[in-house]
């Protein structure tokens, strides 16, 4: 089936993070929050309240300090005709302690705002459908035919083929690992290298070899923090975090650096281990591979100039999704709803494989667009043509993520109770045709 989304055109010209858009147009900002959660109204109030008591401390630390230095030159003025000072000079002292509090209470307040900012999710595009759970979510196309008839899990295909051992991942980390055994272990490995070679030999990405540690700004810069701390492993009084993915590399791999706009967009490539608490998920698929504390996956960002944001969703899509098409994995992609939109997306379509054993699709990327969500907390910039220099727009997505990759194609090419067919793509990596 041919790639057929067409562009729609929109705008992300006003960032979430930006003060001054929250004090020129609140009633705005409300509505298109409150397509996410209406219990996001308040958040806004609170964060304007705020701004409010802090711009005030600030101007009245201002005024004391004119006032401070007008008397600081009149002391100075009657001591050079010998006159006394001494009123003035207590005045002056007085002046100092009020502004030190008021300097307290300006810091306490800034932090408080900053906080609830970093808390406040990006505002959705209009485009997007209405909606607060997965059921509002559009299904925007589909590939292939999927199986209803029931397959073989992939646990009972891997058990039987001898490709991970879950009990023995168990005994030595607990539930949610898995140890990749003889040709399993070739399988996945072989995975990526056709994932990697597909993203930067086909579709024109730079692969990249990033660190697993990343530091407590880097995780504020992609957005993890500080609202999803608890899903995330932290260490060290929480200045360092085991990578939750490649974004968070990728993404602030420019931070606080202003590049030239000749060079952009910039398309980025890793593959990395990941690592998630899954705190939000107890009881859910605690047996398998489909939701795990440590997988691999390989990532995908674009930083892009403003106007190309819409194009680069796009293609991003269409990048993730060859990796389902040369697999013969049947898919289906979901442009989500309002409600459903991760905290920094603005738009989000996700791509979901079917997988047989399960009768289910499974979510396997995530391409999603931030607007300058993302730059503005990382201070990301470009010189423009006019000199000036302005925010990036970042994208991201899953090239794919290994495990429900692992798992559609196990339960999609394994005959029931015979050897699993590798797709022909595959097969350079793997060696040979079959697994059995």
């Amino acid at each position: 089936m041919p790639y057929s989304l067409q562009p729609i055109a929109y705008s992300l010209s006003h960032p979430m993070l930006d003060i001054q858009l929250l004090r020129k147009d609140p009633i705005a900002v409300k509505a298109a929050l409150a397509r996410r959660s209406e219990a996001l109204i308040e958040q806004v109030d609170l964060i304007l309240v705020s701004d409010a008591k802090r711009r005030e401390a600030e101007t009245k630390l201002q005024t004391l300090q004119a006032d401070r230095n007008r008397l600081s030159k009149e002391i100075g003025m009657m001591k050079s005709r010998k006159e006394d000072s001494s009123a003035l000079e207590t005045q002056v002292k007085n002046l100092a302690i009020e502004m030190e509090q008021l300097r307290i209470a300006s810091e306490e307040l800034e932090k408080k705002q900053r906080d609830l900012l970093l808390r406040l999710p990006n505002m959705p595009h209009s485009v997007i459908p209405d909606g607060k759970t997965a059921e509002h979510n559009k299904t925007v196309r589909t590939w292939g035919t999927p199986l209803h008839e029931k397959r073989e899990t992939h646990i009972e295909i891997g058990e039987r083929l001898g490709l991970f051992d879950l009990d023995r991942a168990t005994k030595l980390s607990g539930s949610g690992y898995v140890c990749f055994t003889g040709k399993g272990a070739r399988l996945e490995r072989a995975l990526i290298n056709f994932l990697l070679d597909l993203q930067t030999q086909q579709h024109g990405y730079t692969e990249m070899g990033m660190p697993v540690l990343v530091r407590r700004d880097c995780m504020i810069g992609t957005g993890q923090l500080p609202k999803f701390e608890e899903d995330m492993y932290g260490f060290d009084e929480g200045t360092m975090f085991l990578t939750p993915t490649a974004e968070v590399s990728l993404t602030n791999f420019y931070r606080e650096e202003i590049i030239p706009e000749k060079n952009l967009p910039l398309k980025l490539t890793a593959c990395t281990p990941c690592f998630r608490r899954e705190a939000g998920s107890a009881g859910r698929e605690t047996r398998g591979i489909i939701r795990m504390h440590q997988f691999n996956k390989i990532e995908l960002v674009k930083i892009v100039h403003p106007e190309q944001g819409e194009e680069e969703l796009l293609s991003l899509t269409h990048d993730a999704e060859k990796v389902l098409q040369l697999l013969e994995l049947p898919y289906r992609v979901l442009d989500l709803c309002a409600g459903d939109l991760g905290a920094g997306s603005a738009r989000t379509f996700d791509l979901e494989v079917w997988a047989p054993g399960q009768q289910a699709f499974l979510e396997v990327s995530s391409c999603s667009h931030f607007g300058d969500y993302q730059a503005r907390r990382m201070n990301l910039r470009f010189k423009a043509a006019d000199g000036k220099n302005q925010f990036c727009h970042t994208l991201n997505g899953s090239g794919t993520a290994l495990p429900r990759l692992y798992v559609a194609l196990l339960e999609t090419h394994t005959q029931p109770g015979g050897a699993l067919a590798i797709p022909k793509v595959l097969q350079p990596y793997f060696g040979t045709a079959e697994l059995n």
